[in-house]
């Protein structure tokens, strides 16, 4: 208990110091939280903003092992977040695949991972939010009571509504090893299929699976792998080294990870985007340093090559076609997730392509997926060439027209190319624009559209 008050003073102190900041900001400035890394790839034009300092809340303030929960600051990273959580032996029911994630940036915009089959999206095991709302307020916003339309518009709100300053979360048990199978699809329908089977049951071959997702390389190679919880373990593999988690898909069927290495599999090589890095050349790989093996490092790798666009001058001078930047997840019915497959083949053709099932188990008014239904999450960041006489967001537009068509969504934490009107209707403007009304009526904030598609 004197840890948790010490733990909370700092809090406290901590919001009043950025209530106090936001209120001092001059009218007309349009506030921007400064955060030491960020998955974001809606990258804008520099502009004057008044930055406000998030430094000081990026801590867990208390692990309650009884209640299984934790109580953490808005900033405060997954991968700090598991490291405080796992001696307990629990987890977040949902942890994204890297590590700087923050909790605040998986509620206000939208996290995934493979056990999202099962238990849905970060925030729908979130239990209370601590919110600087637009209009300066701060409020605790819980599924039912007074701010109740807040913490269910929260999600997708991208900072649009105010910030989230503290969160109590749920946490699961877990145990030490999970036991990893890979079954290889040479169909994108059959392998749809059995995704959907394992995911409906919640086993694989008589045994629980408590992970699922998947990996397509090409038409004709698919990978579904399940995880299972174990206590023990007759061997684990490293992929924090030398190794690559992505490659070992095609070489083996079975596999061991410790719980920690198998929540950060991805990160290491940031699923395989390192490639474009040269990272994964044995002779570069083995001179770079681990702690330099990281999706942070290679993502301001990519702000700076954004910033002074080195490779468009790389790909003039070598007379290449203009590329495309296509940096998407979207989430597709599973019944019509082959027919995506198809079309990503025939119209963009990037590989791999992350597969990860999910299924919302709550309404979440401005992410409208069906409770219920099992969706599939495609991921896919890379650069595409452009055809002749194609504009920037070609193939972009291609896929949100596609994932619309199969009754799909897309996440907002890229470009985005919609109109105005078509934007609202599918992120459900009538349930945006009341909250947005009553929480920032002044608009210091930008909102959803300004802020995701135009960019601003």
């Amino acid at each position: 208990m004197p840890e948790r008050t010490a733990s909370m003073t700092a809090h406290d102190k901590a919001v009043e110091q950025i209530r106090e900041s936001y209120a001092a900001i001059p009218e007309g400035s349009a506030p921007r939280l400064a955060k030491a890394t960020t998955n974001l790839f809606r990258f804008r034009e520099p502009v004057k903003t008044a930055r406000l300092s998030a430094r000081d809340l990026d801590q867990v303030i208390e692990v309650d092992p009884e209640r299984r929960t934790a109580e953490v600051q808005g900033m405060t990273t997954y991968e700090n977040l598991v490291d405080a959580t796992l001696p307990y032996g629990l987890m977040p029911y949902v942890v994204p695949q890297l590590k700087t994630i923050t909790l605040g940036g998986a509620v206000t915009g939208l996290g995934i991972e493979s056990s999202s089959f099962r238990d849905g999206l970060p925030h729908e095991s979130v239990e209370e939010l601590e919110i600087l709302t637009g209009d300066g307020r701060v409020v605790v916003a819980r599924e039912e009571g007074e701010y109740a339309d807040l913490f269910r518009a929260f999600p997708n709100s991208y900072g649009t509504l105010g910030y989230a300053l503290r969160i109590r979360i749920k946490l699961a048990p877990v145990k030490p090893f999970v036991r990893l199978t890979h079954l290889r699809f040479t169909d994108a329908a059959k392998c749809m299929l059995a995704m959907q089977e394992i995911c409906q049951s919640g086993e694989h071959d008589g045994e629980r699976a408590d992970f699922v997702d998947g990996t397509y390389f090409s038409p004709d190679e698919l990978y579904l792998t399940i995880g299972t919880f174990a206590d023990t373990a007759p061997y684990v593999s490293d992929y924090t080294g030398m190794r690559i988690y992505y490659q070992s898909l095609r070489t083996r069927t079975r596999d061991w990870l410790t719980v920690r290495d198998y929540l950060w599999r991805w990160d290491t090589d940031w699923f395989w985007c390192s490639r474009a890095f040269g990272v994964q050349q044995p002779l570069v790989r083995s001179l770079l340093p681990r702690r330099w093996l990281r999706s942070d490092v290679y993502r301001r790798l990519v702000g700076l090559d954004q910033r002074y666009g080195v490779t468009a001058r790389l790909d003039r001078w070598r007379d290449r076609p203009v590329q495309e930047s296509v940096i998407q997840d979207v989430e597709v019915p599973v019944e019509r997730a082959a027919e995506f497959l198809e079309f990503f083949q025939e119209q963009v053709g990037m590989t791999p392509v992350w597969m990860c099932p999910l299924k919302a188990t709550g309404q979440w008014s401005l992410y409208p997926l069906e409770p219920g239904r099992l969706y599939v999450n495609f991921g896919f960041w890379g650069m595409v060439p452009l055809p002749r006489g194609a504009h920037d967001g070609h193939h972009n537009r291609l896929i949100e027209n596609a994932v619309h068509d199969l009754e799909g969504h897309k996440s907002l934490y890229s470009s985005s190319f919609y109109e105005r009107e078509e934007f609202w209707r599918l992120y459900n403007g009538d349930a945006y624009w009341p909250v947005k009304d009553a929480y920032d009526p002044g608009g210091r904030l930008l909102d959803l559209y300004e802020k995701c598609v135009r960019g601003r």
